[in-house]
């Protein structure tokens, strides 16, 4: 309580400095000249010094007190400053967002290129990491939105879905003939390209494999979802992709999408948030909102 009591005696002095006048002073603070004069004795006291000449007319800083005028002005201009960012920071301020680099890519980028033309004085800053990752991050709050696969358990974070997108197993036409062998054999026989262990998707297809009794003979890792997309259209191998980032090929042909007996289940994507802190960050809202 003693710094917020010294900041209110700071003001009621800068305010008697500048108008050169107790009385005024207490006029354009709306408290009585009594409270203004007991104020700067007090302040006068714990420094140990004299900071008014007291005059028939009004007042004037001593040399100390011009010494503490100067510092306590630029202290306050700080402070002022700082309260003037904030409140500019609810009209346009930021908007710190993660998700992993296929999310972004595939999903983001579009919601990010309305946005940045309709609010154009807001700044945006992404953070390219994985889904976990950008769950945690925003637990610490050290972002303010996370693009995600829904989480077994969201903390009592709130979510707001995108939609379900499909994980499928892709290859060429021509590989798929090379390989001479049934749908049900494809694990066996053929190269079968996934992410790195520790993406999420990655897990969903390893929790397939295991639900399922599958255990691919040849694997290949890659930690990009477009590396992934681009081995399977030379003819490298099986990757296992996102439907929805495979229409276009799915639809010219260069790419045939291995139907399974049993299916990978679908997963729900969407962003997520924190909606308790005060004051809200409005430009959440405004974001996932868009429509595209």
């Amino acid at each position: 309580m003693e710094i917020y009591d010294n900041l209110s005696k700071y003001r009621i002095f800068l305010s008697v400095a500048e108008c050169r006048s107790i009385s005024k002073a207490a006029d354009q603070l709306y408290i009585s000249q009594p409270a203004v004069s007991m104020t700067i004795k007090k302040l006068e006291s714990s420094l140990g010094c004299t900071l008014f000449v007291r005059k028939s007319r009004g007042v004037t800083l001593t040399e100390r007190g011009k010494l503490l005028y100067d510092s306590v002005k630029q202290a306050i201009n700080i402070i002022t400053d700082a309260e003037t960012n904030m409140k500019e920071m609810q009209h346009t301020g930021r908007l710190r967002i993660a998700a992993s680099n296929v999310l972004c890519k595939y999903i983001l980028m579009p919601y990010l290129q309305k946005f940045t033309r309709i609010y154009p004085t807001t700044d945006v800053s992404i953070t390219c990491t994985s889904s976990a990752n950008a769950h945690a991050m925003l637990e610490e709050c050290s972002i303010d939105l996370a693009l995600t696969a829904k989480p077994e358990n969201i903390n009592g974070l709130s979510y707001y879905s995108l939609g379900m997108i499909k994980d499928i197993f892709v290859c060429t036409p021509a590989y798929f003939k090379r390989l001479k062998c049934e749908v049900r054999d494809i694990f066996n026989r053929g190269n079968i390209m996934l992410l790195n262990k520790d993406n999420v998707s990655r897990m969903h297809v390893d929790n397939y494999y295991a639900e399922n009794g599958i255990a691919p003979s040849h694997i290949l890792e890659v930690n990009d979802m477009d590396m992934l997309i681009a081995l399977a259209k030379i003819g490298i191998g099986i990757s296992c992709v996102v439907k929805q980032f495979v229409e276009k090929e799915l639809s010219a042909g260069e790419l045939l999408e291995i139907k399974l007996k049993k299916p990978i289940p679908p997963r729900e994507i969407g962003f997520l948030y924190n909606d308790t802190i005060h004051p809200s960050n409005e430009n959440i809202a405004k974001l996932i909102n868009i429509d595209v």
